[in-house]
C-alpha cells in the first residue's frame, strides 16, 4: 500500500487532500504547508500528520509518493529535490515553466528509477474522454479544424502569484495547457503555434484573452480560445471532420452530440450520444490511475514525456503572442521516460 505525502495547501492541494483521504488501497499519511494554522486544521479534518516545508516532510516523514500542489514556479525545484530523495512525484500541472526545466524533470526521475506523473485530469473527463475515443475510432474520418475554448474569471492566489507571469506562466501555461495537452493525445504531435493575446485592466482586476492557432503533423488545424475575463467557468469544443462531427458544450449542459454524415449528405439532426454522470470526479479517477500504474509498473495514461511536450506547446504559444510570429517545434525527448 503507498504512503502519500501532499505538499501546497491552495485550493488544487485541497481537493487533491479531499481525493487522497476517501481513496482505498492508500496510506495518506501527511500534509505540509506555508502557514502553521491552516496547516494543522487541515491535517486535522483529514486525519494525518502536518509538516511544515518540503525539507521537514523529506526528513521526517515516511512515504512513497509526493503530490506536489504548490504555484507552477515551485514546480521544477521541488521534484527535484523529491526524486533526488527517491520518492516517486505527482505534480499539478505545468510540470514546469519553460521546456528545458521539464525535460530535466523527466531525465532526472528516469535516472532515480522514480516515476513521474503529471496532473493532465482533462484525459478523464467522461466528455473529453468520449471525444477522444469517437476520434480515434474513425467515425468522424480525417479531422479537420476544431475549435476549443476554455473561459473563467481571473484566479487568485496567495502573495496574487497568478498575476505574475514569471511564477504562474499566465494563461497559455495555467488554463490552456489542459487543451494543449488533450490536443496532442488525441490528433498527435503538433507542428506550428501561433498566438494572439489582448490584456486590459478593469475596475474589477485584470483581463487576459488569447487565441491560439495549432498546425497538427496530420494537417488537423485547431483554434484554442482561452481568457481569464468571464464571471463563471466554462469551456467547449467542437471537432469537425469528413465523417460528421462532434459538438461539446459544458454551459448547454448537455450530452456530447455526433452528427455523422450520411454519403455527402449530413444527417438530420445528428444523433445524441449520452454520457453516463460520472461517479467520481475527474481527479480523483486520475489519482486512482497513477496508484495502479505505481503499483502495476504500467505506463501511465499521461506520461513525464507527455507532461514536458505540454511544456513545450505553451511555451511556444507565448513566444508567438510576444513576437507575433509563428513557432516550429523542433524540439525532441526519448519517449521511454518511465523507468
Amino acid at each position: 500500500m503507498p504512503k502519500v505525502a501532499l505538499i501546497g495547501l491552495g485550493t488544487m492541494g485541497q481537493l487533491h487532500a479531499e481525493a487522497w483521504s476517501r481513496m482505498p488501497g492508500v496510506q495518506f499519511i501527511g500534509i505540509s504547508g506555508q502557514h502553521a494554522e491552516k496547516t494543522q486544521r487541515l491535517a486535522a479534518r483529514f486525519g494525518v500528520q502536518a509538516y511544515y516545508g518540503l525539507d521537514q516532510l523529506l526528513a521526517e516523514a515516511d512515504f512513497d509518493v509526493l503530490d506536489i500542489c504548490v504555484p507552477s514556479y515551485l514546480h521544477h525545484a521541488f521534484v527535484l529535490k523529491a526524486a533526488n530523495a527517491g520518492k516517486h512525484v505527482v505534480c499539478e500541472k505545468p510540470l514546469a515553466l519553460h521546456a528545458r526545466e521539464a525535460e530535466e524533470l523527466v531525465e532526472t526521475c528516469k535516472a532515480r528509477g522514480v516515476r513521474l506523473f503529471v496532473g493532465h485530469d482533462l484525459r478523464f473527463c467522461p466528455e473529453y474522454e468520449r471525444a477522444h475515443r469517437l476520434v480515434k475510432s474513425g467515425k468522424l474520418g480525417r479531422t479537420a479544424v476544431v475549435r476549443m475554448s476554455r473561459t473563467t474569471a481571473y484566479p487568485q492566489g496567495w502573495d496574487n502569484w497568478f498575476a505574475d507571469e514569471a511564477r504562474s506562466g499566465g494563461l497559455l501555461m495555467d488554463l490552456l495547457i489542459h487543451d494543449f495537452d488533450w490536443l496532442r493525445w488525441t490528433f498527435g504531435e503538433v507542428k506550428r503555434v501561433t498566438a494572439r493575446r489582448a490584456s486590459r485592466d478593469s475596475e474589477a482586476g485584470p483581463l487576459e484573452y488569447v487565441l491560439v492557432t495549432l498546425r497538427m503533423e496530420d494537417g488537423t488545424i485547431a483554434l484554442v480560445e482561452g481568457s481569464w475575463a468571464h464571471t463563471e467557468f466554462n469551456s467547449s469544443f467542437e471537432i469537425t471532420g469528413t465523417g460528421g462531427m462532434i459538438v461539446e458544450n459544458m454551459a448547454n449542459n448537455a450530452p456530447l452530440l455526433l452528427r455523422q454524415r450520411s454519403g455527402l449528405q449530413q444527417s438530420e439532426g445528428g444523433v445524441i450520444v449520452p454520457e453516463l454522470i460520472a461517479n467520481k470526479s475527474p481527479l480523483q479517477k486520475e489519482l486512482e490511475h497513477f496508484v495502479r500504474c505505481l503499483e502495476t509498473g504500467s505506463e501511465s495514461l499521461i506520461t513525464a514525456y507527455d507532461g514536458f511536450k505540454a511544456v513545450e506547446i505553451a511555451e511556444a504559444a507565448i513566444a508567438s503572442a510576444r513576437t507575433g510570429e509563428s513557432v516550429t517545434l523542433s524540439r525532441t525527448a526519448s519517449k521511454e521516460v518511465t523507468p
